[in-house]
């Protein structure tokens, strides 16, 4: 899908540039980490959905390594799942943007330890969840986060993971929205492309000391494993988040004309 030179990405911003929409998942993270490494775009963009493409910062793209704690989910606004709808998750993540500027994340592998909620995102959503063995754990200002995938595959694929959290981020830089903030999710939903928005208060995050990471989860989903330490790790109590159903065309062409334009700009 080509991507008409006019259009720009969405402004990168802390609270979600759209209103909450109706619900479609109610879901809390919690005690989350976050792991990012920098990816060639020629890389990443064979991974991401038609009608997308790498989302950059200075002409670099980056793949997450997210950990955390799945707390309640809800469908179609009804009540949160106190016990299947709570467990670790640790995921895998490309930046992507489409051809209407909607900035967002596309998931290249969700490992979650409840059965029934793998199939569910499976059937029902076409995400690509995953049946783990998983825990996390938290020791004073020391969490742990592992996982050993038991289905579909590859049976075995492995995390472990352990930070020591650190002070508040007063003011996060530009590549920490950037890798924190997205607003959306692309995915391939019965072969054609979605955007699902969601919304959630502002993170508040904290600087993270990564005491220990042993993965195969980034190779098992497509990229070239990580060679080195994380250009960023931080670390989150969580949110209480909502996705919306998806836009249709005419809503996203009416978002993206309110979008405020530099000075100066003359396009229509």
């Amino acid at each position: 899908m080509p991507f008409p030179p006019e259009v720009r990405p969405e402004p990168i911003t802390a609270e979600p540039p759209h209103a909450a929409g109706r619900p479609l998942l109610t879901q809390s993270w919690l005690h989350l980490t976050f792991l990012h490494w920098a990816v060639d775009p020629a890389e990443a963009a064979p991974l991401l959905p038609a009608g997308t493409r790498p989302d950059t910062v200075d002409g670099t793209t980056y793949v997450g390594l997210v950990a955390f704690r799945m707390h309640r989910v809800g469908w179609l606004g009804l009540p949160g799942i106190p016990y299947l709808g709570s467990f670790p998750e640790t995921n895998v993540r490309l930046y992507s943007v489409d051809a209407h500027g909607r900035r967002g994340v596309v998931f290249r592998s969700l490992d979650a330890s409840r059965l029934l909620p793998v199939a569910v995102g499976r059937v029902a959503f076409r995400l690509p969840y995953l049946w783990s063995r998983m825990r996390v754990r938290r020791r004073g200002d020391t969490v742990v986060y592992t996982s050993r995938r038991r289905w579909p595959g590859p049976r075995g694929a492995y995390s472990r993971i352990a930070v020591r959290i650190g002070r508040p981020v007063e003011e996060p830089s530009e590549l920490e929205h950037f890798l924190t903030a997205r607003w959306g999710m692309h995915t391939l939903f019965f072969g054609r492309s979605a955007y699902l928005p969601n919304v959630h208060p502002r993170w508040a995050l904290h600087r993270a000391e990564l005491l220990h990471c042993e993965e195969n989860l980034i190779a098992a989903a497509g990229l070239p494993a990580p060679a080195g330490e994380p250009v960023s790790v931080l670390y989150s109590p969580g949110v209480a988040v909502r996705f919306s159903r998806p836009p249709g065309t005419a809503r996203a062409r009416r978002l993206r004309d309110e979008r405020p334009r530099p000075a100066g700009d003359g396009t229509p």
